[in-house]
C-alpha cells in the first residue's frame, strides 16, 4: 500500500467523481482508477461503488477512510517534524526475545541512518509484560501478540509467523519426514516459555485443538537459555521462524509443523497518537517498513505481511 493510493481514495470520495479528482490531482483517470483497483486488490475488498452518475464509497470504504486519513496525518507529522529539526526526541520501543532476534538490528541501522538525532529505547522482554509497560505509559511502542492489549491504544497488524519445531538431532524420531504434527511432537520433551509468554499460549491452545497436551519438561523465559538447553540435548522446543537461522547455524534440525493455523500473529501496538511524540510516530512508520522489507528479501522465515487495515483504537 502506498500513501498515494491514500491520497487518491481520499480525493475521489471528496469529488464523488474519478473525473474530477484526477484533475485536481493532475493524473489520468485510467492512472487513478488502476491505482484504486490496486488498493482494493491489496485489501482485498471493494471500496468504493463505482456508476454513471459518480463514486460513493461502500461500507468497507467509509471504514476505511478514517484510517486513511489519520495514516496521511501521522506521515505529514513525521514529515515536518523531521524538516522543522524536531526529530532529536526520544522514543522506547519493547520487543519480544524472538521477535528482537530479528528485528532489533535491521531497526537500529535504519533508525542511525533515517533520524540519527532519535535516542531509541529498545526494551527486551516476554510479550506480556510488554503489554503491562504500554498500559502503564512506560513505553511508547512495542510489538505484542494478544488480540486485545488494553484501552487507548492504537494496534497496527504486522505479521503472521509460522512455528517451527526446533530440536537437537538425537532427540528428532526416525520417521519424522519434512514436517512434524503436533500429535508426533506429544512424544517429544520440550523446553517452552512460561505461559507468561505469547507463544506458549498460542501453542497451549493448538495443542488443545487437537485434544492433546504438550510434553514440557523445562520452562525457560530467556532466548538464550533457552536455545543453550536445546542446543545441550535436553530437550527441543518450537520457535517462531525469527529464531531459525541461528539454529540452522548450531546444527539443530528444524522441521514446520504440518498442522494448519499454528502461527503467531504479530501486532504493532502504540499509545494513542496524541501522546505520542513526533519521534515516536517517525519510529513506528520505521518498524513497519523494516518489518515489511525483512520479509518481502526472504530474511523472515516462515513470516507472511498481514494486510495493512489502518490504525485501530482500543
Amino acid at each position: 500500500m502506498e500513501l498515494r493510493q491514500l491520497r487518491y481514495f481520499l480525493s475521489v470520495l471528496e469529488h464523488g467523481s474519478l473525473g474530477r479528482a484526477a484533475l485536481e490531482l493532475g493524473v489520468g483517470a485510467p492512472a487513478l482508477s488502476q491505482q484504486l483497483g490496486k488498493l482494493e486488490a491489496e485489501l482485498a475488498t471493494r471500496l468504493l461503488n463505482r456508476s454513471s452518475t459518480g463514486v460513493t464509497p461502500t461500507a468497507a470504504g467509509l471504514a476505511f477512510e478514517h484510517h486513511a486519513r489519520l495514516t496521511l496525518r501521522q506521515a505529514e507529522y513525521a514529515v515536518l517534524a523531521a524538516q522543522s529539526g524536531r526529530m532529536s526526541g526520544y522514543a522506547s520501543l519493547g520487543l519480544a526475545p524472538t521477535t528482537a532476534s530479528i528485528l532489533a538490528r535491521p531497526l537500529m541501522a535504519a533508525m542511525a541512518e533515517r533520524y540519527p538525532q532519535i535516542r531509541l529505547h529498545l526494551v527486551e522482554m516476554l510479550s506480556g509484560y510488554l503489554g503491562a509497560q504500554l498500559n502503564a505509559r512506560r513505553l511508547d511502542l512495542a510489538v505484542l501478540f494478544q488480540g486485545d492489549p488494553g484501552p487507548r491504544l492504537g494496534v497496527l497488524p504486522l505479521l503472521q509467523e509460522r512455528l517451527f519445531v526446533i530440536a537437537p538431532p538425537e532427540l528428532v524420531p526416525p520417521h519424522w519426514g519434512d514436517a512434524v504434527s503436533l500429535a508426533d511432537l506429544q512424544a517429544v520433551p520440550l523446553v517452552l516459555p512460561s505461559l507468561q509468554h505469547g507463544l506458549r499460549t498460542t501453542l497451549n491452545a493448538a495443542f488443545a485443538r487437537i485434544g492433546g497436551e504438550p510434553q514440557v519438561v523445562m520452562e525457560i523465559d530467556g532466548l538464550t537459555t533457552l536455545m543453550t538447553a536445546v542446543a545441550a540435548g535436553y530437550a527441543a522446543t518450537v520457535q517462531p521462524g525469527a529464531v531459525v537461522a541461528r539454529s540452522r547455524e548450531a546444527g539443530l534440525r528444524v522441521f514446520p509443523i504440518a498442522d494448519a493455523g499454528v502461527e503467531r500473529r504479530s501486532l504493532l501496538v502504540s499509545l494513542s497518537d496524541d501522546e505520542l511524540t513526533p519521534a515516536a510516530l517517525a519510529t513506528r512508520l520505521v518498524v513497519q517498513t523494516v518489518t515489511r522489507e525483512l520479509v518481502e528479501q526472504g530474511r523472515w522465515p516462515g513470516a507472511r505481511l498481514l494486510p495493512p487495515v489502518g490504525l485501530q483504537q482500543n
